[in-house]
């Protein structure tokens, strides 16, 4: 069990995206992928404000996050850049004066903000110093080489995917883990035994679908404005 004052919160975020250039300030509907994440942060029942900082390097970002009221933690051009070391990249690790943090993607329009404290929850309840958020998946995958990975369910002569076993994907939407082994160069856990760190399943698979390419961000788009309009929003 973790102290709820030894775990912070964060959204990291930059403009300097090649695949949907500066898809965090671009009109999402009548808001932003940002203005969405804030919007849920406020609405959270486990995050404090006083906890919560938006990392962001271009003055754009910083202003959005002033404006709205937020702590933001000004990062360096290098730590916007995604290229670089975990220390440098995640560069508040030694500045936040928390154990642990709990970081949200800001590129995930359908995460709720139920999800999102189900989450906080499990991982101050947890045991563990890491947890990530992964989907479920019932399907056979190869390696590179056409090696097929998934064991083969006994008994099956065919592809019967409600046969095979579990498998876990990154979500990629939630990860937590502690402030001081980021120094390390090691976030979450080791990742080479199990529970290293923890899995967390996101029941709902459409909350998971993030904002990668520009079709993703279109087709996203039109969702949301199509439901918008049929709850007469």
């Amino acid at each position: 069990m973790k102290d709820f004052d030894d775990v912070c919160y964060i959204i990291y975020a930059r403009l300097a995206s090649e695949r949907v250039p500066r898809k965090m300030l671009r009109p999402f509907g009548n808001t932003t992928l940002t203005d969405l994440a804030l919007d849920k942060i406020e609405k959270s029942g486990m995050i404090r404000k006083s906890d919560f900082y938006l990392c962001v390097h271009e003055p754009e970002l910083i202003a959005l996050g002033k404006v709205r009221g937020f702590n933001v933690f000004k990062r360096n051009r290098a730590s916007a850049n995604e290229d670089s070391h975990l220390p440098t990249l995640m560069e508040w690790w030694d500045k936040l004066p928390y154990t642990y943090c709990v970081a949200i993607s800001a590129v995930h329009p359908f995460l709720s903000v139920d999800t999102m404290d189900k989450f906080i929850r499990a991982y101050l309840e947890s045991e563990h110093d890491g947890m990530f958020a992964v989907v479920e998946r019932k399907d056979y995958f190869w390696d590179s080489r056409g090696n097929l990975i998934t064991p083969w369910p006994e008994g099956e002569d065919l592809l019967n995917t409600k046969a095979v076993g579990i498998t876990y994907q990154a979500a990629h939407c939630f990860w937590a883990g502690r402030l001081d082994t980021i120094g390390d160069g090691k976030w979450m856990g080791s990742f080479q035994k199990a529970n290293d760190p923890s899995l967390y399943v996101i029941e709902n698979e459409w909350e998971a679908l993030d904002i990668d390419y520009e079709w993703q961000f279109e087709m996203c788009e039109a969702y949301m404005q199509h439901s918008r309009l049929l709850r007469g929003l």
